[in-house]
């Protein structure tokens, strides 16, 4: 029998070891699987490498991450804002290394991981500080640079519900970069508002299909029973 659920948030981020590279969900606060950042740091890795869309908010998740001095690099399209003193203070200090890639890049990148691409162009970036030392190439009439896939050792994402088998249905926009994530990582790790009985999740709305899905663990929130309407 496939089961894929795991008794709390500590089992499921048990395999995840110094210098690994980590993709995590959310698009600032929205979809960002707290309890399983939470449950990272507890263990006690370091030396990460995290791709995110940004570089954390406040006190928690990724910014506990690099308040905790966890993270050697970060990758991310948006590491500046209002509440970003963590990474702020790691970057002045040279405590943490920065890839900076503009969002559409981004998400394209962890896309073509996913798909199994070996290299998309992207016109994103030509002609910018962001192109330099990269291959540049013309085709149609328009400059493109040449950027390679995103991959990671682990993914930690969130869904709203999720069932033993791994498939997993999201919450509005906190569905952001989970699914792409999920497709472009090693082992993926689910946080669930709740796990359901296996045929319970109508095939029709699943976003991530559970063969993405390593680990599935429940931890209800606000949001367990309510799905959008």
């Amino acid at each position: 029998m496939i089961d894929k659920s795991m008794r709390d948030a500590a089992a499921a981020v048990a395999e995840i070891q110094d210098g690994a590279s980590v993709m995590i969900g959310g698009f600032g606060t929205a979809g960002m699987p707290d309890q399983l950042i939470d449950a990272l740091i507890d263990r006690g890795v370091g030396d990460l490498t995290i791709i995110n869309n940004n570089a954390g908010n406040g006190e928690a998740g990724v910014a506990a991450l690099i308040r905790e001095e966890r993270v050697r690099k970060i990758i991310c399209s948006f590491p500046r804002q209002s509440d970003s003193h963590h990474f702020d203070a790691a970057w002045r200090a040279g405590k943490i290394e920065l890839e900076l890639v503009p969002q559409g890049n981004l998400a394209a990148r962890i896309q073509a991981a996913g798909a199994g691409l070996g290299a998309i162009f992207t016109p994103t970036g030509y002609g910018t500080e962001l192109a330099q030392g990269k291959e540049v190439r013309e085709i149609d009439g328009k400059h493109y640079v040449l950027e390679y896939p995103i991959r990671a050792d682990f993914a930690l994402i969130k869904a709203q519900q999720g069932d033993r088998w791994g498939n997993l249905v999201y919450r509005k926009t906190a569905r952001n970069f989970g699914p792409i994530m999920a497709m472009a990582a090693a082992t993926t790790i689910a946080q669930v508002g709740n796990i359901v009985e296996l045929g319970s999740i109508d095939p029709e709305v699943v976003v991530t299909p559970g063969i993405f899905v390593q680990r599935v663990v429940e931890i209800a929130s606000a949001n367990t029973h309510a799905l959008a309407a």
